[in-house]
């Protein structure tokens, strides 16, 4: 599934600069989940085709000058845990510290791929003071420049070469669903109900599911394989290890998953860090139900369920084809519903359209409305195919694709989701130049 790279180092060693440099230029997918850090640790990101995530784990630290070495050790551990590929970062003006001795010595011991990277290389005289870092006993230094971007360009190379395709197994056509949300919004409880086994040791206490858990299940008619993960969560309490695992943990969830079940307490409304974890899905592509759970909880007339609906989709906007199903764990009510639902998504997200169909489509389309003219010229839009992707994505070719504005982009997706039926998946339109 999904590679990930973790960057590691002491403070002031330009880790975030760097982590700009290898998500920002190729307009990558950067995410801010909600109250990690003051800036962004996750992206995403490409390397000649090959896609991977990224994360900078400095991110997660209270970045003082007076850091203590225990939270370096943390970040160290993270990454030998989550990632597939550790970049070392050191600073090749200072010189190697104490400090990045303590890290190598953790790396040394690690059964994962290091690649020691010395930043800060602006001149000859520095690409000779890189190599006293051969001393770590990790292999070759990479001299590069985050702010230049020198020597970047090997660096990938090499990373990318040690990622590993992911063996095709027979699960690769049984839905993945993750169960996704803030901590205590129900999510072990919600996989209990379903399966009906406690197999999740359910507590009150925020972050008591430190893992993911992966579990295929024939049950009610279906097959599918669920993805429990712990919550992701707020800043004050990313002090713990649990609350690193739990970010660390929901982001690879949500990249090995088809479809994302996000669960939202009924009692709390959907709150900004459940707007993160939605953003993260759709910047992944995946499939998303919206879950609103303890609606047991909730006072109630004729009119609550319109109104709560209403209130999500006005904050999820402008995505808001996606299914929202009130439910209880404790009542057991409409849990069937949920994983009939998630199995919807997921046949809409594999739908693959006819050529044909999509040609009678557009036409139907533009002639219902035709694309503004733009400057006195006239748009045509000639033809329309589905793009061979995992996940749904058309290519309209048009004359002058330059001059279609977004609402008229948003008027063929709606169409598009209307005659089709892609509820729940984000997908994309590209106008091509015929």
């Amino acid at each position: 599934m999904g590679n990930i790279v973790a960057i590691v180092g002491r403070p002031n060693v330009g880790k975030s600069t760097f982590f700009n440099r290898m998500v920002g230029g190729r307009h990558a997918i950067v995410d801010e989940i909600a109250g990690v850090t003051r800036d962004r640790i996750y992206g995403k990101s490409d390397w000649n085709g090959i896609e991977f995530s990224i994360i900078d784990t400095g991110g997660f630290v209270i970045n003082s000058d007076d850091i203590f070495e225990e939270e370096i050790r943390k970040q160290v551990s993270i990454a030998i845990d989550e990632a597939d590929v550790i970049l070392f970062l050191v600073d090749a003006q200072t010189g190697i510290t104490d400090m990045d001795m303590a890290v190598a010595e953790i790396l040394r011991k690690s059964k994962k791929k290091v690649f020691v990277v010395a930043n800060k290389v602006d001149n000859n005289y520095l690409q000779l003071n890189a190599s006293e870092f051969y001393s770590f006993g990790l292999g070759d230094p990479y001299s590069v420049s985050s702010i230049s971007g020198s020597g970047t360009g090997d660096l990938l190379d090499e990373i990318v070469k040690e990622f590993t395709e992911p063996e095709v197994t027979e699960e690769e056509n049984v839905p993945r669903i993750a169960i996704v949300g803030r901590p205590n919004v129900g999510k072990s409880s919600l996989i209990n109900a379903l399966v009906g086994e406690e197999r999740n040791i359910v507590t009150p206490i925020a972050g008591t599911t430190r893992d993911s858990i992966h579990s295929r299940y024939t049950k009610f008619g279906h097959d599918f394989i669920m993805i429990d993960t712990a919550g992701l969560r707020k800043k004050t309490k990313v002090t713990e290890d649990l609350e690193f695992y739990s970010v660390m943990r929901s982001i690879r969830a949500i990249e090995n998953a088809d479809v994302c079940l996000l669960l939202i307490d009924a009692t709390q409304g959907l709150e900004g860090q459940d707007q993160n974890i939605f953003n993260l899905i759709i910047r992944n592509r995946k499939g998303v139900v919206i879950v609103v759970n303890k609606w047991d909880l909730v006072e109630k007339d004729h009119k609550t369920t319109d109104q709560y609906t209403k209130l999500i989709k006005s904050a999820i906007a402008p995505f808001q084809d996606v299914p929202i199903i009130f439910t209880s764990t404790i009542t057991k009510q409409r849990l069937l519903k949920v994983l009939e639902t998630a199995i919807d998504v997921y046949g809409n997200r594999n739908r693959k359209i006819q050529t044909s169909k999509l040609n009678d489509f557009i036409q139907e389309a533009v002639e219902a409305y035709a694309p503004p003219a733009y400057k006195g010229k006239y748009i045509k839009i000639k033809f329309a195919t589905q793009l061979p992707t995992a996940t749904p994505s058309f290519a309209f070719f048009c004359n002058l694709p330059q001059y279609i504005r977004e609402p008229y982009k948003r008027y063929i997706e709606n169409k598009l989701r209307e005659t089709f039926n892609f509820t729940g998946v984000p997908i994309q339109i590209f106008f091509r130049q015929k």
